[in-house]
């Protein structure tokens, strides 16, 4: 009889053993999975949005004659033929203009020169967590970085107050404008303009150039920035439509 008890007290904790080792080992199993799972979920991340533009409108057409008329008065002194080459533009090669579109119209008189460049630029992300429109402001950044520095004591060419290169408030998401006057002794001063905001994820910049023929005659900061300034504005309502 005690043989009995014992070998069935021995086969009791056996089987005791053997389902407490299956247990141990099923919820080691399910603790591992769930850390698996933790870390995976833990590195996955929702795709960053879209940027709003997935198409840039066609420079060229984007101005319209009554201001390109404004900007390059000169080009009214030219017989109608050629005025209306000048007012059609020349737009830049580029390898996809659903990402990068430009078109320049230059007018060219005995009294001066005028050159108006329009250029969109459409960002893309290509980091899945980094949204179109921020790597847009990061590229847009790194043009007024570029351009005038940190825009506080940025020196101004105009000779003016209130002139000099600075952020332009109520444009686009961020805007800025930059002043350059070219000098030189033996040729006319020549003064270039730029206005460069950012619509989401859209960059746009406008270049505009004045060159007198005269040599003393220095081209005026002021109305060369109302202009730009009036255009860029024109362009962002467009990208609002």
């Amino acid at each position: 009889m005690r043989r009995s008890l014992a070998a069935g007290s021995v086969a009791l904790l056996i089987a005791a053993a053997f389902v407490a080792g299956v247990t141990d080992c099923s919820a080691g199993g399910d603790t591992e999975t769930e850390a698996t799972d933790a870390k995976v979920g833990g590195s996955t991340a929702s795709p960053a949005p879209p940027g709003r533009y997935h198409t840039l409108l066609k420079p060229c057409r984007s101005v319209e004659r009554g201001t390109l008329k404004d900007l390059l008065p000169g080009a009214l002194t030219l017989p109608e033929d050629q005025q209306q080459e000048v007012l059609r533009g020349t737009a830049s090669p580029t390898f996809d203009t659903s990402r990068r579109a430009a078109c320049s119209w230059m007018s060219q008189v005995p009294d001066a020169s005028q050159l108006l460049r329009v250029d969109f630029e459409r960002v893309v992300s290509y980091d899945p967590v980094v949204s179109d429109e921020s790597k847009a402001q990061e590229v847009f950044t790194k043009k007024k970085s570029a351009a005038t520095g940190s825009l506080g004591g940025a020196p101004s060419t105009s000779g003016a107050t209130g002139l000099e290169p600075r952020v332009v408030n109520d444009l686009g998401d961020a805007a800025y404008i930059d002043d350059v006057l070219a000098r030189a002794r033996s040729t006319a001063q020549r003064r270039t303009v730029s206005v460069v905001f950012r619509v989401s994820n859209v960059i746009v910049t406008i270049d505009y150039t004045e060159q007198p023929a005269r040599v003393t005659k220095v081209p005026d900061s002021k109305e060369l920035q109302e202009k730009a300034q009036s255009l860029a504005r024109k362009l962002a309502e467009l990208f609002d439509e």
